[in-house]
């Protein structure tokens, strides 16, 4: 049996937590979790869902489907309840279509960093595709084209493309002219696109237009979104699914639940009842989701020009919770340094500053150069009550506690780039 590693950013969360509680001060922008606390709302659902012990549905309760169904006809997708899949967390209703689904996978390049070990856990080939200039989360148009073409003359089968809206790593959003040339190749090479929109609702301006790919071409677009992000429930493996209405849609829906009878049953009752709630998005929900979505843009902003101010290239954050800076343009004085591709700048970042980032290339980019993730959702504060003061705040970067730690990142990177 070939040995798999374990994700680097579970690796990596729990080195820092190692190092932590031997005392070190850190300052952790390596993993993707908003830390922000439970809103007591949500908390009282789970608490009143806790009374329901029995199996369910392995597809979730018509209640629950019914609330995504609307989830997704409010944001222009109609939707009807049978097209809806809840389960614990969305990453198993994504490997799950992995499993379903025939062919190899296109993906952007860099990307989440999960989506390629479940390609090769489904047995396929994953091809990264590198992502336009002005964004990221998909893969540049053109390149995809030529990528898709060459794969096939290898003797490969690439049949998925998978779009992330908003992107992790970059926090950047795809206009809506990219999409519709991205739906417009799917069309031509007959792809099934997997749009992961699980940062929908973490688009830092609400007037920043965006476009869902099963808007342009309902008819081959899955679509997974989920509650980790938007409300901070990442350990409650909360998501959700939304297939294509027809034939296909129907087909690959029913080979996601033959695949969750055998793996997980169904999502949770108690959390089918958080969910319910959610996406049937009652005023206060919408309110917390808006607030939540402000306070990750104005930090994320801020660390972005922390980066630039130093003479870093980087993509201006427009959704989720990250920055992906680009310091080839401050090669010479990282090599004198001993800095010279992704691996060594991580290194150096962790064990000379206490800064703690993603490298890029486990993200699929290219080791040679300079690229790191910084999940900025990790730098709320330390205790409830100082992430409730940073949501609460009129302008958080004032609170002593993140400035304090955004000013230790700046010296940190001065030092490094000087």
């Amino acid at each position: 049996m070939t040995a798999r590693r374990v994700s680097p950013n579970l690796l990596l969360n729990q080195a820092v937590a190692r190092r932590q509680a031997q005392g070190e001060s850190l300052v952790h922008l390596g993993f993707g979790e908003a830390r922000l606390p439970v809103f007591a709302p949500l908390a009282e659902r789970l608490a009143a869902g806790s009374a329901h012990n029995a199996y369910g549905p392995v597809d979730g309760g018509a209640e629950v489907r019914d609330a995504v169904a609307g989830y997704f006809t409010r944001r222009r997708l109609p939707t009807t309840s049978d097209q809806v899949i809840v389960a614990p967390g969305s990453k198993p209703l994504l490997m799950a279509v992995q499993l379903v689904v025939p062919g190899d996978v296109m993906i952007p390049r860099p990307a989440w960093n999960t989506y390629a070990p479940q390609a090769a856990l489904a047995g396929k080939r994953a091809f990264g595709v590198p992502i336009p200039d002005d964004c990221g989360g998909i893969p540049d148009p053109a390149k995809l084209r030529q990528e898709i073409r060459a794969a096939r003359v290898l003797g490969h089968d690439p049949r998925i493309l998978v779009l992330t809206l908003p992107d992790n790593p970059t926090g950047t959003l795809a206009g809506p002219e990219r999409i519709r040339e991205l739906c417009a190749i799917a069309e031509e090479e007959d792809l099934l696109i997997v749009s992961d929109e699980i940062y929908r609702d973490i688009v830092h301006d609400p007037a920043t237009p965006f476009l869902s790919p099963a808007e342009v071409a309902p008819h081959r677009t899955v679509v997974s979104t989920g509650l980790s992000k938007t409300l901070a429930l990442g350990g409650w493996r909360i998501g959700a699914m939304r297939f294509p209405d027809g034939e296909w849609g129907r087909r690959i829906h029913d080979g996601v639940v033959s695949a969750a009878s055998e793996v997980w049953s169904t999502l949770a009752a108690p959390m089918q009842e958080v969910a319910t709630y959610v996406f049937n998005e009652p005023p206060e929900i919408t309110a917390r989701l808006a607030a939540s979505a402000r306070l990750h843009g104005v930090v994320a902003r801020a660390v972005h020009a922390i980066m630039t101010g130093v003479g870093a290239d980087c993509r201006p954050p427009t959704g989720a919770f990250y920055v992906y800076p680009d310091f080839e343009p401050l090669r010479e004085p990282l090599a004198a340094k001993g800095i010279t591709d992704s691996p060594s700048l991580f290194e150096h970042l962790f064990d000379e500053h206490g800064i703690v980032v993603l490298a890029g290339h486990q993200l699929g980019d290219d080791e040679r150069a300079l690229r790191f993730k910084a999940a900025t959702s990790l730098l709320y504060g330390a205790t409830r009550a100082e992430q409730q003061a940073a949501l609460d705040a009129a302008d958080p970067l004032r609170l002593p506690h993140i400035s304090a730690v955004l000013t230790r990142i700046e010296e940190s990177f001065v030092k490094l780039t000087s």
